[in-house]
């Protein structure tokens, strides 16, 4: 007869059967194809595998869900602007940051989706000031590090000071947004680059 010193205690509750890192990615495609108020939790559950309880337990509502899926992207596209702009030259970084987003831009097993943030969350951050702080953060991450750049590349002699690189990074800016929702829209890739290096040329031979 045992004492029950030497028992493995037993796991309490049902073990986790899903991959959190695998389940996030798949809100973040859902949401990404369909935007928010289209996509509804029997379309989240569909595409995670999981009942609609177990969702919200492990993720939180719809809305924290979403936000989720902003924060996973915001983290993304951070990393690939930094490595983009590491480049040496100008020109170059500037190139290599519209080809990685419009390659981001036109991913997606149904189509083209363009950017989460632009194409999803600029309609929801309107009425929602949560939204609205998310997106703000990431276009103003993106116009600093664009003029970070710029400015760089002013100070190096690459390109003329005569304006401002806080106004270029801007215009760079609307530039990469407005390939967003042209990709979305089913812009085809060589016009999509050709539109983007206009830009590059531009801003590379200001005064």
């Amino acid at each position: 007869m045992q004492d029950g010193t030497n028992k493995t205690p037993r796991p309490r509750g049902r073990p986790r059967a899903y991959d959190p890192a695998v389940v996030a990615g798949r809100i973040v495609d859902t949401f990404w194809t369909c935007g928010y108020a289209a996509t509804s939790l029997d379309q989240l559950a569909a595409a995670t595998g999981m009942n609609r309880p177990s969702l919200y337990a492990a993720f939180g509502d719809k809305k924290s869900m979403y936000r989720g899926a902003l924060d996973a992207f915001a983290t993304q596209v951070r990393r690939e602007v930094e490595a983009a702009l590491a480049a040496p030259r100008i020109a170059v970084a500037l190139r290599e940051f519209y080809r990685g987003a419009i390659a981001v831009y036109l991913s997606g097993e149904s189509g083209p989706r363009g950017c989460l943030f632009v194409c999803t969350a600029a309609v929801e951050a309107v009425n929602d000031a949560d939204i609205r702080g998310d997106i703000g953060r990431v276009l103003q991450g993106i116009d600093s590090a664009l003029e970070a750049r710029i400015k760089s590349a002013q100070q190096a002699g690459e390109i003329g000071s005569a304006q401002r690189a806080g106004d270029l990074a801007r215009v760079a800016g609307a530039v990469l947004h407005s390939l967003a929702i042209r990709a979305r829209t089913g812009t085809p890739k060589r016009q999509l680059e050709r539109l983007a290096d206009a830009l590059v040329q531009l801003i590379t031979t200001a005064g």
